[in-house]
């Protein structure tokens, strides 16, 4: 990455926002590439995602991110499997008003986090380094959310012990899951299948909603 490459990237994200029809604040912008930043550095060493490309982890790590921001339920949200902090960082940045758990079995990435979310000073997020069987919140969640985690069977048995009663499964796919979404147990309901539209982005995304019985 040069130098070029870094000084034109905050404008880029800002353009992108906008293309994409999200107006946030300076400030705002201003942690979301500072975010970027440091995932970069972090990614030299903890290897916490594939993408290198600054541009292309603008697209697909905070623009994906927030394209599932206006389907969350609640409140009282849980990002499992959060890696490298997606998409529960840039959904906590747009919502400082809700409450974020990034909760990650990897140890190097609850590291990064934790790093994250101090010099970010952000308010609204901790960090939970447990695998997602054994992790036994206070209170449970109105949103789950998964990124890049196992099948939605999977995912929906695992983490069912931290869903609230009213609360709302959401499973972020690349192409529309026709298998996976047949083999959904019969305690669960398919609420919608949400095609995300990302402006910049090719590849296809999904977002599927799914409630308890």
């Amino acid at each position: 990455m040069t130098k070029t490459d870094t000084t034109t990237m905050p404008l880029y994200l800002q353009q992108t926002l906008l293309e994409n029809g999200y107006q946030l604040s300076s400030e705002t912008q201003q942690q979301l590439f500072a975010f970027l930043e440091l995932m970069h550095k972090w990614n030299r060493v903890f290897n916490l995602t594939a993408i290198r490309d600054f541009k292309e982890s603008i697209l697909l790590h905070i623009l994906d991110s927030l394209s599932v921001a206006k389907y969350l339920h609640g409140e009282n949200i849980i990002d499992v499997g959060s890696g490298a902090g997606l998409p529960g960082i840039p959904l906590a940045l747009m919502y400082p008003d809700k409450t974020f758990v990034l909760l990650d079995s990897n140890n190097k990435k609850t590291r990064f986090l934790t790093q994250a979310v101090f010099e970010l000073k952000i308010k609204n997020v901790s960090v939970e380094h447990a695998r997602v069987e054994d992790f036994k919140p206070i209170k449970t969640f109105d949103s789950i959310i998964t990124r890049a985690f196992a099948n939605i069977k999977v995912m929906l048995e695992t983490t069912q012990h931290l869903l609230a009663e009213d609360g709302q499964f959401l499973a972020m796919k690349g192409v529309y899951p026709e298998a996976e979404l047949k083999d959904i147990p019969a305690q669960f309901n398919v609420l919608a299948v949400h095609k995300l539209i990302i402006k910049g982005l090719l590849a296809e995304r999904h977002l599927v909603c799914v409630k308890r019985i």
